[in-house]
């Protein structure tokens, strides 16, 4: 068996959640074939050395190959893919997972088509059979059905992105070393076609919506955008992102940044809390995957308590604040 790369994607200084999600399931994987193979991390960016070290003295990768230079501080699609490509095929990874943020949703496609490989994107599940061959899972058609896609090609690779909060970290550590990596520098012919020169972030929820482990979100049932405020106060005792529906969006109450939803984002927290929100089926495809469903709606026929775990029926202008009371009652006090 063939080595597993993993891209690990740094954002702000800090590694991405799904990073070492997608670790611990290439480890999973490579533990199921026993037939050795390396488990390789890929860092790209500048200053991210310590992150290398980390990555490698906590036994998270096998081998992690180290990219630090200033040239690489803004991301660089077609630099990235071209050394996430290279690498594939010097340690003959026939796996390549990328986390799927919207640095690994565009990253994914060029680093297959490099390859030549298949590529699934935002999967949910990942195996390998006996023939080495790789089975995705993945939702389809607005998480409609749940598709199972299986590679078998005569070449090395394929290409996957990983849904954030669908994989745990490994449990088994081995000690790695980092293999510092010098990229071929692009000759005129072969130079990029567009850099990035400026990042500007726009107005989002203070925890990010496709990493949080809790969600709140509001929707057209809050009448109006000032009472946003009763979805943020919950959200800050839960230590929550907080979310909006389409109708919320489109009504200008919240930046498209805040929007779960099939035009959205898709999420998969552990808690998921719906206040407000009938349950379009656009907004069902996003987070219908939640480990657990909370509905409050006034709406008893409301299509989301049909995918809810627990559904309140009753005025959100009362039972929120409710919750939210009860939830600072039992919250310690900062002097304990």
């Amino acid at each position: 068996m063939g080595a597993i790369l993993v891209f690990v994607e740094i954002r702000d200084g800090i590694i991405k959640p799904v990073a070492k999600e997608a670790l611990g399931e290439a480890r999973r994987l490579l533990e199921k074939g026993n037939q050795g193979g390396d488990l390789c991390a890929v860092l790209i960016g500048h200053q991210v050395a310590s992150h290398a070290a980390a990555l490698a003295e906590q036994g998270e990768a096998d081998r992690v190959f180290l990219v630090d230079d200033p040239s690489f501080h803004f991301y660089s699609s077609e630099r990235y893919a071209a050394i996430l490509a290279k690498i594939a095929k010097e340690q003959e990874a026939f796996l390549i997972l990328i986390g799927q943020t919207a640095m690994g949703k565009d990253l994914g496609p060029k680093v297959a088509a490099k390859l030549h490989a298949p590529f699934a994107q935002d999967c949910i599940g990942l195996d390998i059979d006996s023939e080495r061959g790789v089975i995705a899972t993945r939702p389809m058609y607005g998480g409609k059905i749940i598709a199972k896609i299986r590679a078998v090609r005569n070449g090395l690779y394929f290409v996957a992105t990983v849904r954030p909060n669908i994989f745990a970290p490994s449990a088994t550590k081995k000690n790695g070393v980092v293999i510092s990596f010098t990229p071929e520098p692009f000759n005129s012919e072969g130079k990029p076609t567009a850099s990035v020169t400026e990042v500007r972030k726009l107005p989002s929820s203070k925890v990010e919506l496709t990493e949080a482990k809790i969600i709140v979100s509001g929707g057209r049932g809050l009448k109006d955008p000032i009472h946003f405020r009763l979805i943020e106060d919950l959200a800050e005792l839960l230590g929550a992102a907080v979310g909006a529906s389409r109708a919320a969006v489109d009504a200008g109450w919240k930046p498209q940044s805040f929007q779960v939803g099939l035009t959205g984002k898709t999420v998969s927290p552990l808690l998921y809390i719906a206040c407000g929100i009938s349950g379009a089926i656009q907004h069902l495809a996003g987070m219908s995957s939640a480990r657990t469903i909370v509905a409050i709606n006034s709406d008893s026929n409301a299509p989301i308590f049909k995918i809810a775990d627990y559904g309140i029926v009753g005025d959100l202008f009362e039972v929120v604040p409710c919750i939210t009371a009860l939830l600072r009652d039992r919250s310690p006090s900062p002097s304990k």
